[in-house]
């Protein structure tokens, strides 16, 4: 660990010399921001620490996965809203709003209804029948390798595509920060995400997520305080400075800037809904409590949490707008400098200088850090629990070999993460994490609700549907305007429409439904059988881990 972090610094200290433009191309390398250097060492100093004290007291697989089943209610609705007020969230909204006004609300809103969701549908369930991952709930009363395999499967390419915002905008942020090479910066977030997970597991997560959510709201609190207060704390007179600034005028308070056609849209809110109730790291969460009580706690507070802070991502957006755009100081030839993503970060020097710029862009850092340590975790755990013990060695392995797997997981998933954040570098964020809800929401949401609230469902069903479901997104994806056109740079889209959760999603519960019911098995009658002790269990928390440690 000593020598990780000697080599971290390393790194660090070296970053002054990697300069390269914020978008590409030689330009005039801006001045360092000694403020935000300083903050941002501290922060990363502060997390090392963390891990260090973490990595002392994971000690079992439990431990390492969640947190021992430790944490309070309300630690874990704090942490659950550290991982959900991603980069998507503050870079990526507050650059959409920026972009095209009103419409960048969808996407806020859409992140946010989701939760009433979890609230009655999922959480309780979760902690009463669940272990480690999302799997063990939908393969309880399943044949466990089909399930678990495809609940892998499904877990990964969720991670996989939720990684990519989070590199890019950590790219950007860093490049924009300290002046250096966009690849070298992903490669350096993709070293610290490694280090968090491998040697403080859950537990440092968990806290590194805590610290990030109060910093994150303590900073947008008052970036959308000082935005009010300059237009006279009156949204009206905020609106009209945006509309006088912006090019597209009037058209910003209108929808339609965005997404303007109706599929479209409806396609999306159905993604962004039901995509988190599938997100694994999110699902993953609620294992760390002690039982169901605390677990529908996490979601009264993460929801409070969470609620409040994407009002804040609205005001800050149209302040961008306000203060940022047409600005020299923040503008180059080719637009914003950093690009749109970087809104909020340059709306934060506009309002509080240098000092304020530091503390936000050590947040924003922050931010990307928890929210990738989480996703590596959970996809980490998928490789270790659901295919490494419970698909090749049939529950046979020790707790030890599994958190080595997991290890070594760790570090594949974070070499695949720098890859895919150099590959996607021009995306915009908030987009990007649309797709992985619309990617959740048609693999791993309709499997995990039928698996809870359907005697009917069978192991064949729910392959079957679920893998129709993982595919049908993630080929609409590859042939939709986004990779077809943005990405592989063809004439015209195969698949119309950018989102497809609204065509996936139905396909994996159709397809789930009538495979189930075309399942006449012994197998499958068995499982039918199962679902009222799975049920009781569900309901009462009978037979439920416990927690095995508090923290």
């Amino acid at each position: 660990m000593k020598r990780l972090s000697i080599f971290l610094m390393s790194l660090l200290a070296s970053l002054p010399v990697w300069a390269a433009d914020a978008i590409g191309g030689a330009v005039e390398q801006r001045s360092l921001n000694i403020h935000a250097i300083v903050m941002f060492f501290i922060f990363v100093g502060a997390t090392l620490y963390i891990t260090y004290w973490a990595a002392k007291r994971t000690r079992s697989a439990k431990d390492f996965y969640a947190a021992g089943g430790g944490i309070t209610g309300f630690q874990n609705g704090l942490a659950i809203a550290g991982d959900y007020m991603s980069a998507a969230s503050f870079l990526g909204i507050s650059a959409l709003v920026y972009g095209s006004g009103y419409d960048g609300l969808i996407y806020s809103i859409g992140f946010l209804v989701g939760w009433p969701l979890i609230t009655f549908l999922v959480a309780e369930r979760l902690r009463n029948l669940g272990k480690y991952t999302f799997a063990d709930v939908a393969s309880y009363r399943l044949q466990q390798g089909p399930v678990r395999s495809f609940s892998a499967v499904g877990t990964l390419v969720t991670v996989a595509l939720y990684l990519i915002a989070q590199m890019v905008g950590a790219g950007k942020l860093i490049q924009l920060l300290f002046g250096m090479d966009y690849a070298s910066a992903v490669v350096m977030v993709g070293i610290l995400m490694v280090l968090y997970v491998m040697f403080g597991g859950m537990l440092a997560t968990t806290w590194v997520q805590i610290i990030k959510a109060v910093l994150l709201l303590s900073g947008a609190t008052f970036m959308a305080f000082m935005v009010l207060k300059l237009s006279g704390f009156s949204l009206e007179t905020m609106f009209k400075t945006a509309i006088d600034a912006h090019p597209k005028h009037t058209a910003i308070m209108s929808p339609g800037g965005l997404v303007s056609n109706p599929i479209d849209a409806i396609s999306l809110g159905i993604g962004l809904m039901f995509g988190t109730a599938g997100l694994p790291h999110i699902l993953m969460r609620f294992f760390t409590v002690a039982d169901a009580k605390e677990a529908r706690k996490s979601v009264f507070f993460a929801t409070g949490f969470i609620g409040y802070f994407y009002i804040l991502t609205f005001i800050i957006g149209f302040g961008a707008i306000m203060l940022v755009l047409n600005q020299p100081q923040y503008t180059d030839a080719k637009g914003l400098i950093g690009g749109n993503n970087m809104a909020a970060i340059h709306l934060a020097n506009a309002v509080g200088g240098d000092l304020f710029l530091g503390f936000i862009s050590a947040v924003a850092f922050a931010t990307i850090l928890a929210v990738v340590s989480g996703l590596t975790l959970s996809g980490a755990s998928a490789v270790s629990h659901d295919l490494y013990a419970s698909v090749w060695r049939h529950g046979r392995s020790t707790e030890a070999q599994e958190i080595r797997v997991s290890k070594m997981a760790t570090v594949a998933l974070g070499i695949v993460a720098i890859f895919l954040g150099i590959a996607f570098e021009k995306q915009n964020i908030a987009y990007m994490v649309g797709l992985a809800f619309s990617i959740a929401a048609s693999a791993n949401f309709p499997v995990l609700f039928l698996s809870m609230f359907w005697k009917g469902l069978t192991t064949r069903g729910a392959v079957l549907g679920g893998l129709i479901g993982l595919i049908s997104a993630v080929a609409l994806i590859v042939l939709g305007p986004t990779v077809w056109v943005d990405v592989l740079k063809n004439k015209e889209a195969i698949f119309a429409y950018k989102n497809p959760a609204l065509f996936s999603m139905t396909a994996a519960f159709f397809f789930t439904w009538l495979f189930s019911v075309m399942d006449n098995s012994e197998s499958a009658n068995k499982e039918r059988a199962a679902f009222l002790p799975q049920f009781i269990r569900s309901m009462t928390g009978v037979g439920a881990e416990g927690a095995t440690s508090k923290h």
